[in-house]
């Protein structure tokens, strides 16, 4: 049975410095309130991976939490770059950061050899692209059957992987629906996995399209409302996209990013005011 937790005690007790971390969710369900907590506890030295980091990876790298970014596309949804992340590869501000680039199809199936316990996935990929000559974890391989050259990626293995979800029952058996990702695979890929919801509840109602996540592939869960804001949770709230606007202002300017931090992240008091 997954434990049931605050999100600032189960940070503290998941998250470790140097660790390899995944916060996924695809546009919905992205779990920013953990996120924002792995900041204000002051996490270093973390490997961070997702397929789409967007804007709450921008302000774990800009707060120097990071050391190296796996992902295979970033930036801030309908704006534009992402100048946190941006100014740590070319100017290494706070921290140098080191970054391993992919296709979506090689993180996705990273995600699933690493979720079936494999040590690799096997794709057709990345033929015609220069990422096997600047990602030394893109290999070609020959097929022993057919002798067809095909590229092999490593498994990825998070020491904890976090998501969001819309429920949870007092057992932590995690319910989430609407437009998804790889949580299901990152979460079953992990040594270690934190589940934060919307709501926790006494039974989770059957829905269409729904997935559990059972209580045993989960490690903590904590209730998180709004969690995933600016993001949205489907039958919760809905996405802010005036907070992605705003974000492109405050990013670029490491003072106005500082202060931002000081404002609305580091003190406990203001954990969940939006810019």
């Amino acid at each position: 049975m997954a434990a049931i937790s605050s999100l600032a005690d189960a940070i503290a007790e998941l998250v470790g410095d140097g660790d390899t971390v995944a916060l996924e969710g695809f546009t919905h369900l992205i779990p920013v309130a953990a996120g924002h907590e792995i900041i204000r506890q002051r996490k270093r030295d973390l490997t961070l991976v997702r397929m789409t980091p967007d804007i709450v990876y921008d302000q774990l790298i800009g707060a120097g939490c990071a050391r190296k970014l796996i992902f295979s596309w970033g930036g801030n949804p309908g704006v534009g770059s992402l100048h946190r992340f941006r100014d740590a590869v070319q100017n290494s501000w706070p921290v140098p950061l080191e970054i391993e680039e992919h296709s979506h199809a090689g993180m996705a199936n990273r995600y699933v050899a690493g979720a079936s316990g494999l040590p690799f996935a096997v794709l057709r990929g990345y033929v015609g692209t220069d990422l096997p000559s600047v990602t030394d974890t893109i290999k070609q391989i020959t097929c022993p059957f057919t002798g067809e050259q095909l590229t092999a990626v490593p498994a990825v293995n998070p020491d904890v992987t976090i998501i969001h979800a819309q429920r949870a029952d007092r057992q932590g058996n995690v319910q989430l629906w609407g437009l998804l990702g790889v949580q299901k695979e990152a979460v079953l890929a992990a040594r270690r996995s934190l589940v934060t919801v919307e709501e926790i509840v006494d039974e989770l109602t059957p829905l269409p399209g729904a997935i559990v996540l059972p209580a045993w592939a989960v490690t903590a869960v904590a209730a998180a409302p709004d969690g995933a804001h600016p993001s949205y949770a489907q039958g919760y709230s809905e996405r802010d996209n005036a907070y992605y606007a705003a974000w492109d202002a405050i990013s670029r300017d490491r003072e106005s990013f500082t202060r931002w931090l000081d404002e609305h992240v580091y003190p406990a008091s203001t954990e969940g005011v939006h810019p």
